[in-house]
Parts: structure tokens; sequence; C-alpha cells
């Protein structure tokens, strides 16, 4: 074998990331050491809690990385677990100095493009909508993170087949769940048993929102879609007071019933000082074989929330999308494949992937954004 050293394997480990925190480990002082014993590499790894449910990702990954300066080693991985002295210094490090309970989405210099998912009322899809515009803008090479903000009808975790997965914790620090390259977080995770009913009400909800925000690290996202609880209440609310910059995506179906409760979630966050930025119509119509669009929900119903908030705003709120009722979507939510992944190229799914283009298209800069900059004096 050829002679390798410990900076050559050092340096091929600095290309291994952390599966959930998606850094180095060797920035996140993960990487204890390394032996080189004849043709026997070993790395010490320590894992940031002993029950690491990814820890075979990062003895593969580690595994490969050491294999492409020395081809012809065996490498053993030989996994230990932080102190709590370790864990803490990670945690500053990830933090940036940040204060604990500060809201990285609300700071001068966050970049992080936040779209709020409202309705006015359960049951029209607000959930489907969000987990799928999250797939379609990874599709497009965005960061992407969901919270799952619907406090007592979080069904995220399902939608995206998380099942039972539970984030890592890192002293204080809280891992969002990686899947299908987006992060998440969602209540659900984080209860002891998935059928324990959630009975909160205002302060509750508002520090279970602030901790979803705050004490989960979320890393350099581009975009950060928020499920909200249906209705004008204590989420909303809270939503506005500690991410004022959020934009708000109204979805409702096209009966009268559910558009003119739709009408008062926007209405709610322009109270709030946020932006309406589109509306989105579900379920919209049911496509037959003969080529015919069947409204068995009416019709008309988001163009007139759309007419309603741009003349009440004083500002144009559009109409995104119309997505038809289908099947497939409904079935790709139950199964945990949503339908912009499963069948792309489906009517429901095009149209879906439409929105977020649209949504994308609103890149994250620095326009309009405080740089805090004071003139200089004249010389």
């Amino acid at each position: 074998m050829a002679v390798v050293t410990e900076a050559q394997v050092l340096e091929a480990l600095s290309t291994v990331n952390d599966p959930e925190i998606k850094r180095p480990i060797t920035e996140l002082g993960m990487v204890d050491g390394v032996t080189i014993e004849d043709s026997l590499i070993t790395v010490k790894l320590l894992l940031t809690v002993s029950g690491c449910p990814l820890k075979d990702t990062l003895n593969r990954d580690i595994t490969a990385a050491v294999g492409t300066v020395a081809p012809a080693a065996a490498v053993v991985v030989d996994m230990g677990v932080m102190t709590d002295e370790q864990r803490k210094d990670m945690q500053t490090m990830l933090r940036g100095g940040r204060a604990d309970r500060e809201v990285p989405f609300a700071q001068p210099g966050s970049l992080t493009k936040v779209f709020a998912i409202a309705s006015g009322k359960g049951g029209v899809g607000k959930s489907t909508v969000t987990v799928n515009l999250a797939l379609a803008m990874v599709k497009r090479g965005l960061k992407v993170g969901i919270v799952d903000a619907d406090i007592y009808g979080h069904s995220i975790p399902d939608m995206l087949g998380a099942g039972d997965i539970r984030p890592t914790q890192v002293e204080d620090m809280i891992m969002p769940v990686p899947i299908k390259g987006l992060k998440v977080i969602s209540i659900g995770m984080l209860k002891p048993r998935k059928d324990q009913v959630v009975a909160w009400r205002g302060p509750m909800l508002d520090r279970a929102l602030v901790q979803m925000l705050s004490d989960v690290y979320w890393g350099d996202l581009d975009v950060l879609l928020l499920d909200l609880p249906p209705g004008t209440g204590d989420m909303a609310i809270s939503l506005g007071q500690h991410l004022p910059n959020a934009e708000v995506l109204v979805v409702t179906t096209p009966q009268p019933a559910a558009a003119d409760i739709a009408e008062r979630a926007g209405t709610m966050a322009s109270m709030m000082h946020q932006r309406v930025v589109g509306v989105i119509e579900n379920m919209s119509y049911l496509q037959i074989p003969g080529g015919e669009r069947m409204e068995i929900f009416g019709s008309g119903g988001a163009a007139k929330v759309a007419e309603t908030l741009s003349a009440r705003f004083g500002y144009d709120v559009p109409l995104l999308g119309q997505v038809p009722l289908d099947t497939a979507l409904r079935e790709g939510g139950d199964a945990g494949e949503p339908i912009v992944v499963a069948d792309p190229d489906s009517e429901s799914a095009k149209i879906l992937q439409g929105v977020a283009d649209q949504l994308s298209g609103r890149s994250r800069g620095l326009a309009g954004m405080q740089l805090g900059l004071a003139p200089a004096g004249r010389f």
C-alpha cells in the first residue's frame, strides 16, 4: 500500500458531512483521531448521542472517503460518544454566538424566504399543498425546511413517510429530521407517543412555535415553509409576532363557504403586517375520462379570494394555481410519497410544480433589507 499520511486521511474526512447537521464531521469535532497501521486505517468517531440513528450512514461515508486516498487499506470506524462538554462546544459553534431562543429567520441578516401556508378552515388540503410545494422546490435545487405548526392536526410526518422517526437532540439543540431532501420538524416528532393528544392553549402554543423555530438547528435554508393550523387563532398571532417577515399563501377550495373563510385568513395575515403572496385552489375540478371537467365543489372560489384580497390590500394577490381533485394526490400523501415525486408528469404534480416555480422565483436577496450601515462623515 502506498504511504498515506494522517493529514491526507483528515482531508478526505473533511468531505464527509454529518447526515443531520449537514456540516463536515471534522469541523464538528466528531473525528477524535486517526490511526494508520500497515494496511489498516482506524478512524475514531464521536457520535453526538449514543443511539445515533444514522451511524450506519456515517460508517459508509467515512469508509468511502478514506478509500479515495487509500483504496487498498482496510478501514475501521471506531464509534464513541461525545462528552457533555464536547456537545456544548459543538452547540456553541453551531449557534455562532446567537442567543438561545432567538429565531434566526427573523434576524435582519437572514436570507431565508419564509412562506406560511394558511387556510380559513380545515380539510382543504393545506398540508398536502405544503409537502408537495416543498419537494417541488427541492427539485429546483433549493435547500428547504418544513415546520409542521399545525399542533392539533400534525400530518406532515406521515405524508412524508417519516413514520416514527424522532429528531436527535444535542444538549438543548434539536436536529431536524432529514427526509426526501428536506429538513422537517413537527410536534408529532417531539411527543413521547404518537397517539398522545395535544391539549394546549395560547402560551403553550406560542412556546411550541418558538421551540421549533429557535431550538432547532436549521442551518442555511433557502426556503422555510410553515404548515399553519386552520383559522385565525393563537398560532397565526404568534407567527405574526415571531416572524413578521413571513409571506402568506392562502389555500382554499372553490366552494363559497370555504372561500369566504379563506379571506379571513388572508386578512389576519395583513393585520399582523405580513404580505399575502398568493392563493392556491385545491380540489378545483375532477377530470373525467371524456376530457371534461366536473366542478364538484363549484367554481370561482379562489379567484374571488384573490380579487377581494387584492382590492382590500392595495396590491396584487394572484391566483397561483388550481389543483384538481386527484385520487393519486391523496394516495401519495397517505403512502408517504407525495405526487410531485411519485408521479411528476401528472396534472396535479405539474400544477404544484408550477406554483413552486413561481414562488422560487422570489429568490432570497438583499432587496429591502436593512444592512446596518451608517453614512460616513464628509472628508
